[in-house]
């Protein structure tokens, strides 16, 4: 797997400091800065022992030195702090970005099912569920153990394909143990679709879980999963027991 390059990574860091108020912990952007670079997989930037691949670590201190020298950002004790000329290049640079370099919100279109899939696991991960897969015929379950027989939440993703399939197979599982159903759409047809079919003026074939559902775009779901990731660490070391 080819990382990106030193300079390939001191924009992103300019501007994930900049949307966080100007200072950050560089231990929370090492996760959030892999967003960028879509060729970058969990396996790529985590490491089982030590919470990130050194390779990936040394990537971005490398990148944080050369901000440092350019007197872009300051680093103290771990904290990098953008200054005024870090935010000037924001400014003068973020335009001219390359948005499909960008695993974010503004290209929806861009994720795929599976990657979806892969998010609803991190996040169920990180909110202490057991999260599985393609189990039985749903897109994706959390339980609340490996144990447990209920499934406490259901997902479906809905990229391309027959959306009423996804809302009957959520609407089983609610009608089979009370699950919390989630439709993840990609497109605002299929948003406006599901909300005619789950109408609770009981006029919609799927009107039983209108009130249970909750519908998710890709990109809210993107957010929630950088939100949640960029954490994870800190998250583990509140909640141990």
């Amino acid at each position: 797997m080819a990382y990106p390059g030193v300079a390939r990574i001191e924009l992103p860091i300019l501007q994930e400091l900049s949307a966080t108020g100007g200072v950050e912990d560089v231990r929370f952007l090492y996760n959030r800065l892999a967003g960028y670079f879509p060729q970058l997989d969990e396996t790529d930037v985590r490491a089982l022992t030590n919470g990130h691949q050194v390779q990936w670590r040394k990537l971005v201190q490398r990148a944080g030195r050369e901000l440092a020298d350019k007197r872009q950002i300051e680093r103290r004790q771990g904290r990098w702090m953008i200054t005024t000329a870090g935010r000037k290049r924001v400014s003068d640079e973020g335009q001219s970005f390359t948005l499909t370099e960008i695993h974010d919100s503004v290209r929806p279109d861009a994720l795929t099912h599976g990657d979806i899939q892969e998010m609803l696991l991190d996040i169920g991960r990180v909110l202490g569920y057991y999260a599985q897969s393609e189990f039985d015929y749903y897109d994706v379950v959390w339980r609340a153990s490996e144990t447990s027989p209920r499934l406490s939440h259901v997902f479906e993703v809905q990229h391309k394909g027959n959306i009423d399939a996804a809302m009957a197979k959520l609407k089983r599982a609610y009608e089979a143990q009370r699950s919390k159903p989630f439709l993840i759409v990609a497109s605002e047809r299929d948003t406006n679709r599901a909300n005619k079919n789950m109408s609770q003026a009981r006029t919609g074939a799927f009107h039983e879980i209108g009130r249970a559902t909750v519908i998710l775009s890709f990109e809210q779901l993107n957010k929630l999963h950088r939100a949640l990731t960029s954490v994870e660490d800190i998250l583990k070391e509140i909640f141990e027991r």
